[in-house]
């Protein structure tokens, strides 16, 4: 399969990370159509709210990058994962978890690195 290299500014599929998000809402508040879906709890003891999930669904996103772009944590980041083709439409309603697996081209960017040659100490696992 050959893989092509895209080009500066190109837009695709989001990479989110979960510890990072602080529930404020800002990428639902930028988004066009209102599309990320934020579920989160108000934690009255310490007065912060506690995210629970985080969908963004791929039928409907017009790819935009507002998202990324307004995001305070950088919780969201686009990655170059450009094939989301699937033959079940719902496989494009992406959750927290979907959202949180790099893309394996970029799995293999990071191994391939020589920062991370030099930091590895003990061999990576990756599962299919």
């Amino acid at each position: 399969m050959k893989i092509l290299i895209t080009s500066e500014g190109f837009r695709s599929q989001i990479y989110f990370e979960f510890d990072k998000c602080i529930a404020c809402e800002v990428c639902v508040r930028v988004c066009p159509i209102d599309l990320p879906v934020v579920d989160w709890e108000l934690e009255t003891n310490i007065r912060k709210k506690r995210l629970l999930n985080y969908n963004i669904d791929f039928r409907i996103c017009i790819f935009c990058g507002n998202c990324v772009e307004y995001c305070p944590t950088n919780c969201l980041s686009i990655t170059e994962e450009y094939e989301l083709s699937t033959y079940n439409r719902h496989e494009l309603n992406y959750n927290q978890i979907a959202l949180g697996r790099l893309p394996m081209n970029t799995i293999q960017t990071i191994l391939n690195s020589p920062q991370s040659l030099i930091k590895m100490s003990k061999p990576l696992l990756i599962k299919d």
